[in-house]
């Protein structure tokens, strides 16, 4: 049992492997990626999780289930990541992986991807818990719903568990404090949403052509790359869109005129 332990949290507890990441510039770069990631696929579940908040009375309550509930969250990060770092070296959990994140793409452009999404229980008569540690609870089972997928794709992307907790936690606090602007930025920007499924698409690829039948190994660092690459892609296809509305906008008035 403590080999087994070791197996899957070990890693965690190597100075020398922090080490290595922290003063590696690829290892920030896949990092970057990670939380961009992260930030982009769980912006509708944090609001949701501040949503749930709100039936709270007052606003300390309101930030302190927040601050309880981040808390839960990282602990179930780092346990779930260890499991996940050890049962990713099966190509049978690779495959089911690699299927999931692939539905779950094909749920996005179908128009029928379901969302995590859990109504809060308003019933006091059938509430077992006060009000608040219901409110705390509910927040760490939707932490743990999210976390599913994010943990899935980030080991597809790397399988160092250290890069993986430490984009995990970066995102996990930046979704919590950016959630709003991220949204906003999304709905400025639309094609973000899209983009970020077709590098989920990607990394189902990455991670099934990494089975030992075909023992393809795409680089996390060229991945990284690719993840900034898409980005920047998408922002020159928003602003072009953007200018062809705006002219076609200005070319209604001259032909209403002419006609």
């Amino acid at each position: 049992m403590l080999h087994f332990l070791g197996q899957m949290y070990g890693p965690f507890f190597d100075l020398h492997n922090w080490e290595t990441v922290i003063t590696s510039g690829n290892d920030w770069l896949i990092i970057f990626s990670l939380v961009m990631i992260e930030c982009l696929l769980s912006v509708d579940n944090a609001v949701v999780l501040a949503a749930q908040t709100q039936s709270l009375p007052t606003q300390k309550q309101r930030e302190e289930s927040l601050f309880y509930g981040i808390w839960g969250a990282y602990i179930f990060r780092f346990i779930i990541i260890g499991l996940g770092t050890y049962l990713i070296h099966f190509w049978e959990i690779k495959v089911v992986g690699a299927l999931y994140l692939a539905y779950l793409v094909l749920q996005f452009f179908t128009r029928t991807r379901v969302k995590h999404t859990r109504k809060l229980v308003s019933d006091k008569k059938h509430r077992l818990l006060p009000l608040f540690w219901s409110v705390v609870l509910q927040i760490e089972m939707m932490d743990i719903i999210f976390s599913v997928d994010s943990v899935l794709a980030s080991l597809a992307i790397s399988s160092n568990p250290v890069i993986v907790l430490i984009g995990g936690l970066i995102g996990i606090l930046a979704m919590r404090g950016v959630a709003e602007v991220i949204m906003k930025l999304m709905q400025r920007i639309p094609e973000l949403e899209p983009m970020a499924y077709i590098l989920i698409g990607l990394i189902a690829v990455k991670l099934f052509i990494s089975i030992p039948a075909i023992d393809i190994e795409i680089p996390a660092a060229l991945f990284g790359v690719v993840v900034v690459g898409a980005i920047v892609i998408t922002l020159i296809i928003h602003v072009i869109r953007k200018r062809r509305r705006t002219r076609a906008k200005q070319d209604e008035p001259s032909k209403s005129t002419e006609s």
